[in-house]
C-alpha cells in the first residue's frame, strides 16, 4: 500500500528548517499537532515581521542612524523575509494541492 493510500493528505513546507539550513516537511491533512504548531508559529513569525517593518520605518526615517544600526536592520529584516517567504511558498503549495495543480 502506497502512503497516498494509506494517508490522504499533503506535504506541507514547515515554517522552520532542519540540520544545515534544509527545509523540513509533515505529511498532514493539516488538522494534526504539527500543523497546528506550524500554523502558531506562522502566525508569530508574521506578526514579528509587521513589527520589523515599523521598526525600519522609524529607523529609516532617522537620518542619525549609523552604519551598525543599519546593518543589525538589514540583518533582521533578511531573516523576516526568508520566513515569510517560506509561509509563502508553504501556503502556495498547499492551494495548489487543493485544486489538483502542483507547483
Amino acid at each position: 500500500m502506497s502512503v497516498e493510500e494509506r494517508e490522504p493528505g499533503h506535504f506541507r513546507l514547515l515554517p522552520w528548517t532542519g540540520e544545515q539550513g534544509k527545509p523540513c516537511y509533515v505529511l498532514t491533512d493539516g488538522s494534526g499537532h504539527v500543523s497546528r504548531v506550524a500554523d502558531t508559529i506562522e502566525v508569530v513569525q508574521l506578526g514579528m515581521a509587521e513589527d520589523l517593518l515599523g521598526h525600519a520605518a522609524a529607523l529609516l526615517a532617522d537620518r542619525t542612524a549609523g552604519n551598525i544600526e543599519l546593518h543589525f536592520l538589514a540583518s533582521r529584516l533578511t531573516e523576516s523575509l526568508r520566513e515569510v517567504k517560506r509561509i509563502a511558498d508553504s501556503r502556495a503549495m498547499r492551494l495548489g494541492d487543493r485544486s489538483g495543480e502542483h507547483p
